[in-house]
């Protein structure tokens, strides 16, 4: 029995004194039904393999323990085999924790901003990848040190790294377009989880800053769009290691990157958006012709909570809460294949792939999918898009008889906030997921 138990998450994820107005997290910690590090410790045989069936029923229910989250999400996020052995992992670590590094350096080449410490606020570069004097440049890691002269050493900066390419020889579109994106992620990351006392720190909004801006050169397709850094900063909070980090958020970007990627022809969380409303078409149909009524059939008031995964909608503790139930019920021995690769990449472990899968070893809703006969080939709906659904249904009446235009839809929906129950909507995810399933196999 934990001295912890029936603790909430907040006396982990400390919230500034100021910030008196910040929802309060209402996941606690259970004995019996958090996964607790005894029961993590357990699940691992002498050399490591993971009994990952023993522990995903576990995380379902009650969520884990904040003191073993980062190393449960590496591998319910599919760094990580769980046949893979102690010995196995630590050089994989090793090996990306190197990886990592040499891209932090590229970047550095290109901006020596990058693991400086510093985070642009401003933009460096116009679009035709001239140096701008006197950027407007933040010096976190070491804020006593600002003074005069730190605009002057900035733009000198900038303009080394701009001679170093070439001096008048315009810069490559590609680095043209990173160094553009560098002072948005500035202006995101001073912008999120602000309340944290872990932030006051410095070094951890750099760190942040720092993946963010890696993350942006190395996958070149999506870049930095606002809402990654929403994504990545549980990642800086769990683990300690920035490459670690790095590699867990990229992980997540997996899953997540085509909600990013525009195209001429349509928005990246599109697709989602259609599935919701072809869900709540068929599950709740007056709740559908009543939003297409109002002008919002294509359900983009829903937007912002596929972007960020709820990350408005719950606290902090209770979106990590979310984020971990959502990927244990929807766990795949597989996931290290399943979801799009930006070819960052390239070791592969071809040892399980394609074996008989037991259905221990699968989360819930994967189950359920198996069930009713959703073959391995298939790209099943993720889960989010039922937990969209649950809060439409648990809001249903009020739609339907207070909103009489977009406005009311997005006002509605916005009063959930700091009132969702990570659990309850997971659960009512569940059920919409079983009774869509049933209803979708009848002709």
């Amino acid at each position: 029995m934990w001295r912890d138990s029936g603790a909430p998450t907040d006396s982990f994820y400390a919230v500034r004194p100021e910030c008196a107005d910040v929802p309060k997290t209402k996941f606690k910690i259970k004995a019996g039904k958090t996964l607790s590090a005894r029961r993590w410790q357990a699940a691992f045989s002498p050399e490591g393999h993971l009994d990952i069936g023993s522990v995903l029923g576990r995380i379902q229910r009650g969520g884990v323990h904040p003191s073993i989250r980062g190393e449960v999400w590496e591998f319910l996020l599919g760094c990580f085999e769980p046949k893979s052995t102690f010995d196995e992992r630590e050089q994989l670590r090793q090996k990306r924790r190197v990886q990592y590094a040499r891209w932090k350096e590229e970047c550095k080449e290109m901006d020596s901003h990058v693991g400086s410490g510093r985070i642009i606020t401003a933009p460096i570069i116009t679009e035709d990848g001239e140096p701008i004097q006197d950027p407007l440049v933040l010096l976190e890691a070491n804020p006593d040190q600002v003074n005069s002269n730190d605009s002057v050493s900035s733009s000198n900066e900038t303009r080394e790294n701009w001679e170093s390419f070439g001096g008048h020889v315009q810069l490559d579109r590609l680095v043209i377009d990173w160094k553009l994106t560098l002072h948005q992620i500035g202006l995101d990351v001073l912008r999120t989880d602000r309340t944290l006392e872990f932030y006051e720190n410095k070094e951890n909004l750099s760190k942040l800053w720092d993946i963010l801006a890696v993350y942006a050169w190395i996958d070149k397709d999506v870049g930095y769009c606002q809402g990654m850094s929403d994504l990545c900063s549980p990642m800086i909070v769990l683990l300690d290691d920035e490459a670690d980090a790095f590699w867990c958020f990229e992980r997540l970007m997996r899953r997540l990157r085509g909600n990013f990627r525009c195209t001429e022809k349509s928005v990246g969380v599109e697709n989602q958006l259609q599935s919701l409303a072809s869900i709540t078409q068929v599950l709740d149909p007056k709740l559908h012709q009543h939003l297409e009524t109002l002008g919002g059939g294509d359900y983009l008031f829903a937007f912002r909570m596929f972007m960020v995964l709820f990350r408005r909608e719950l606290s902090f503790g209770d979106s990590l809460y979310l984020w971990e139930m959502m990927w244990a019920l929807e766990y795949d021995p597989d996931i290290y294949y399943m979801y799009e690769d930006p070819g960052i990449i390239t070791e592969k472990n071809e040892g399980s792939k394609g074996k008989v899968k037991s259905t221990r070893q699968l989360g819930k809703y994967e189950r359920e999918n198996m069930k009713n006969g959703a073959k391995s080939s298939d790209a099943p709906l993720p889960i989010s898009v039922f937990l969209v659904a649950s809060v439409l249904k648990d809001k249903s009446a009020k739609l339907m008889t207070e909103a009489r235009g977009l406005d009311d839809v997005v006002k509605i929906l916005n009063d959930i906030s700091g009132t969702l129950d990570a659990k309850k909507a997971c659960i009512g995810a569940m059920k919409l997921h079983k009774k869509y399933l049933k209803k979708a196999k009848k002709p």
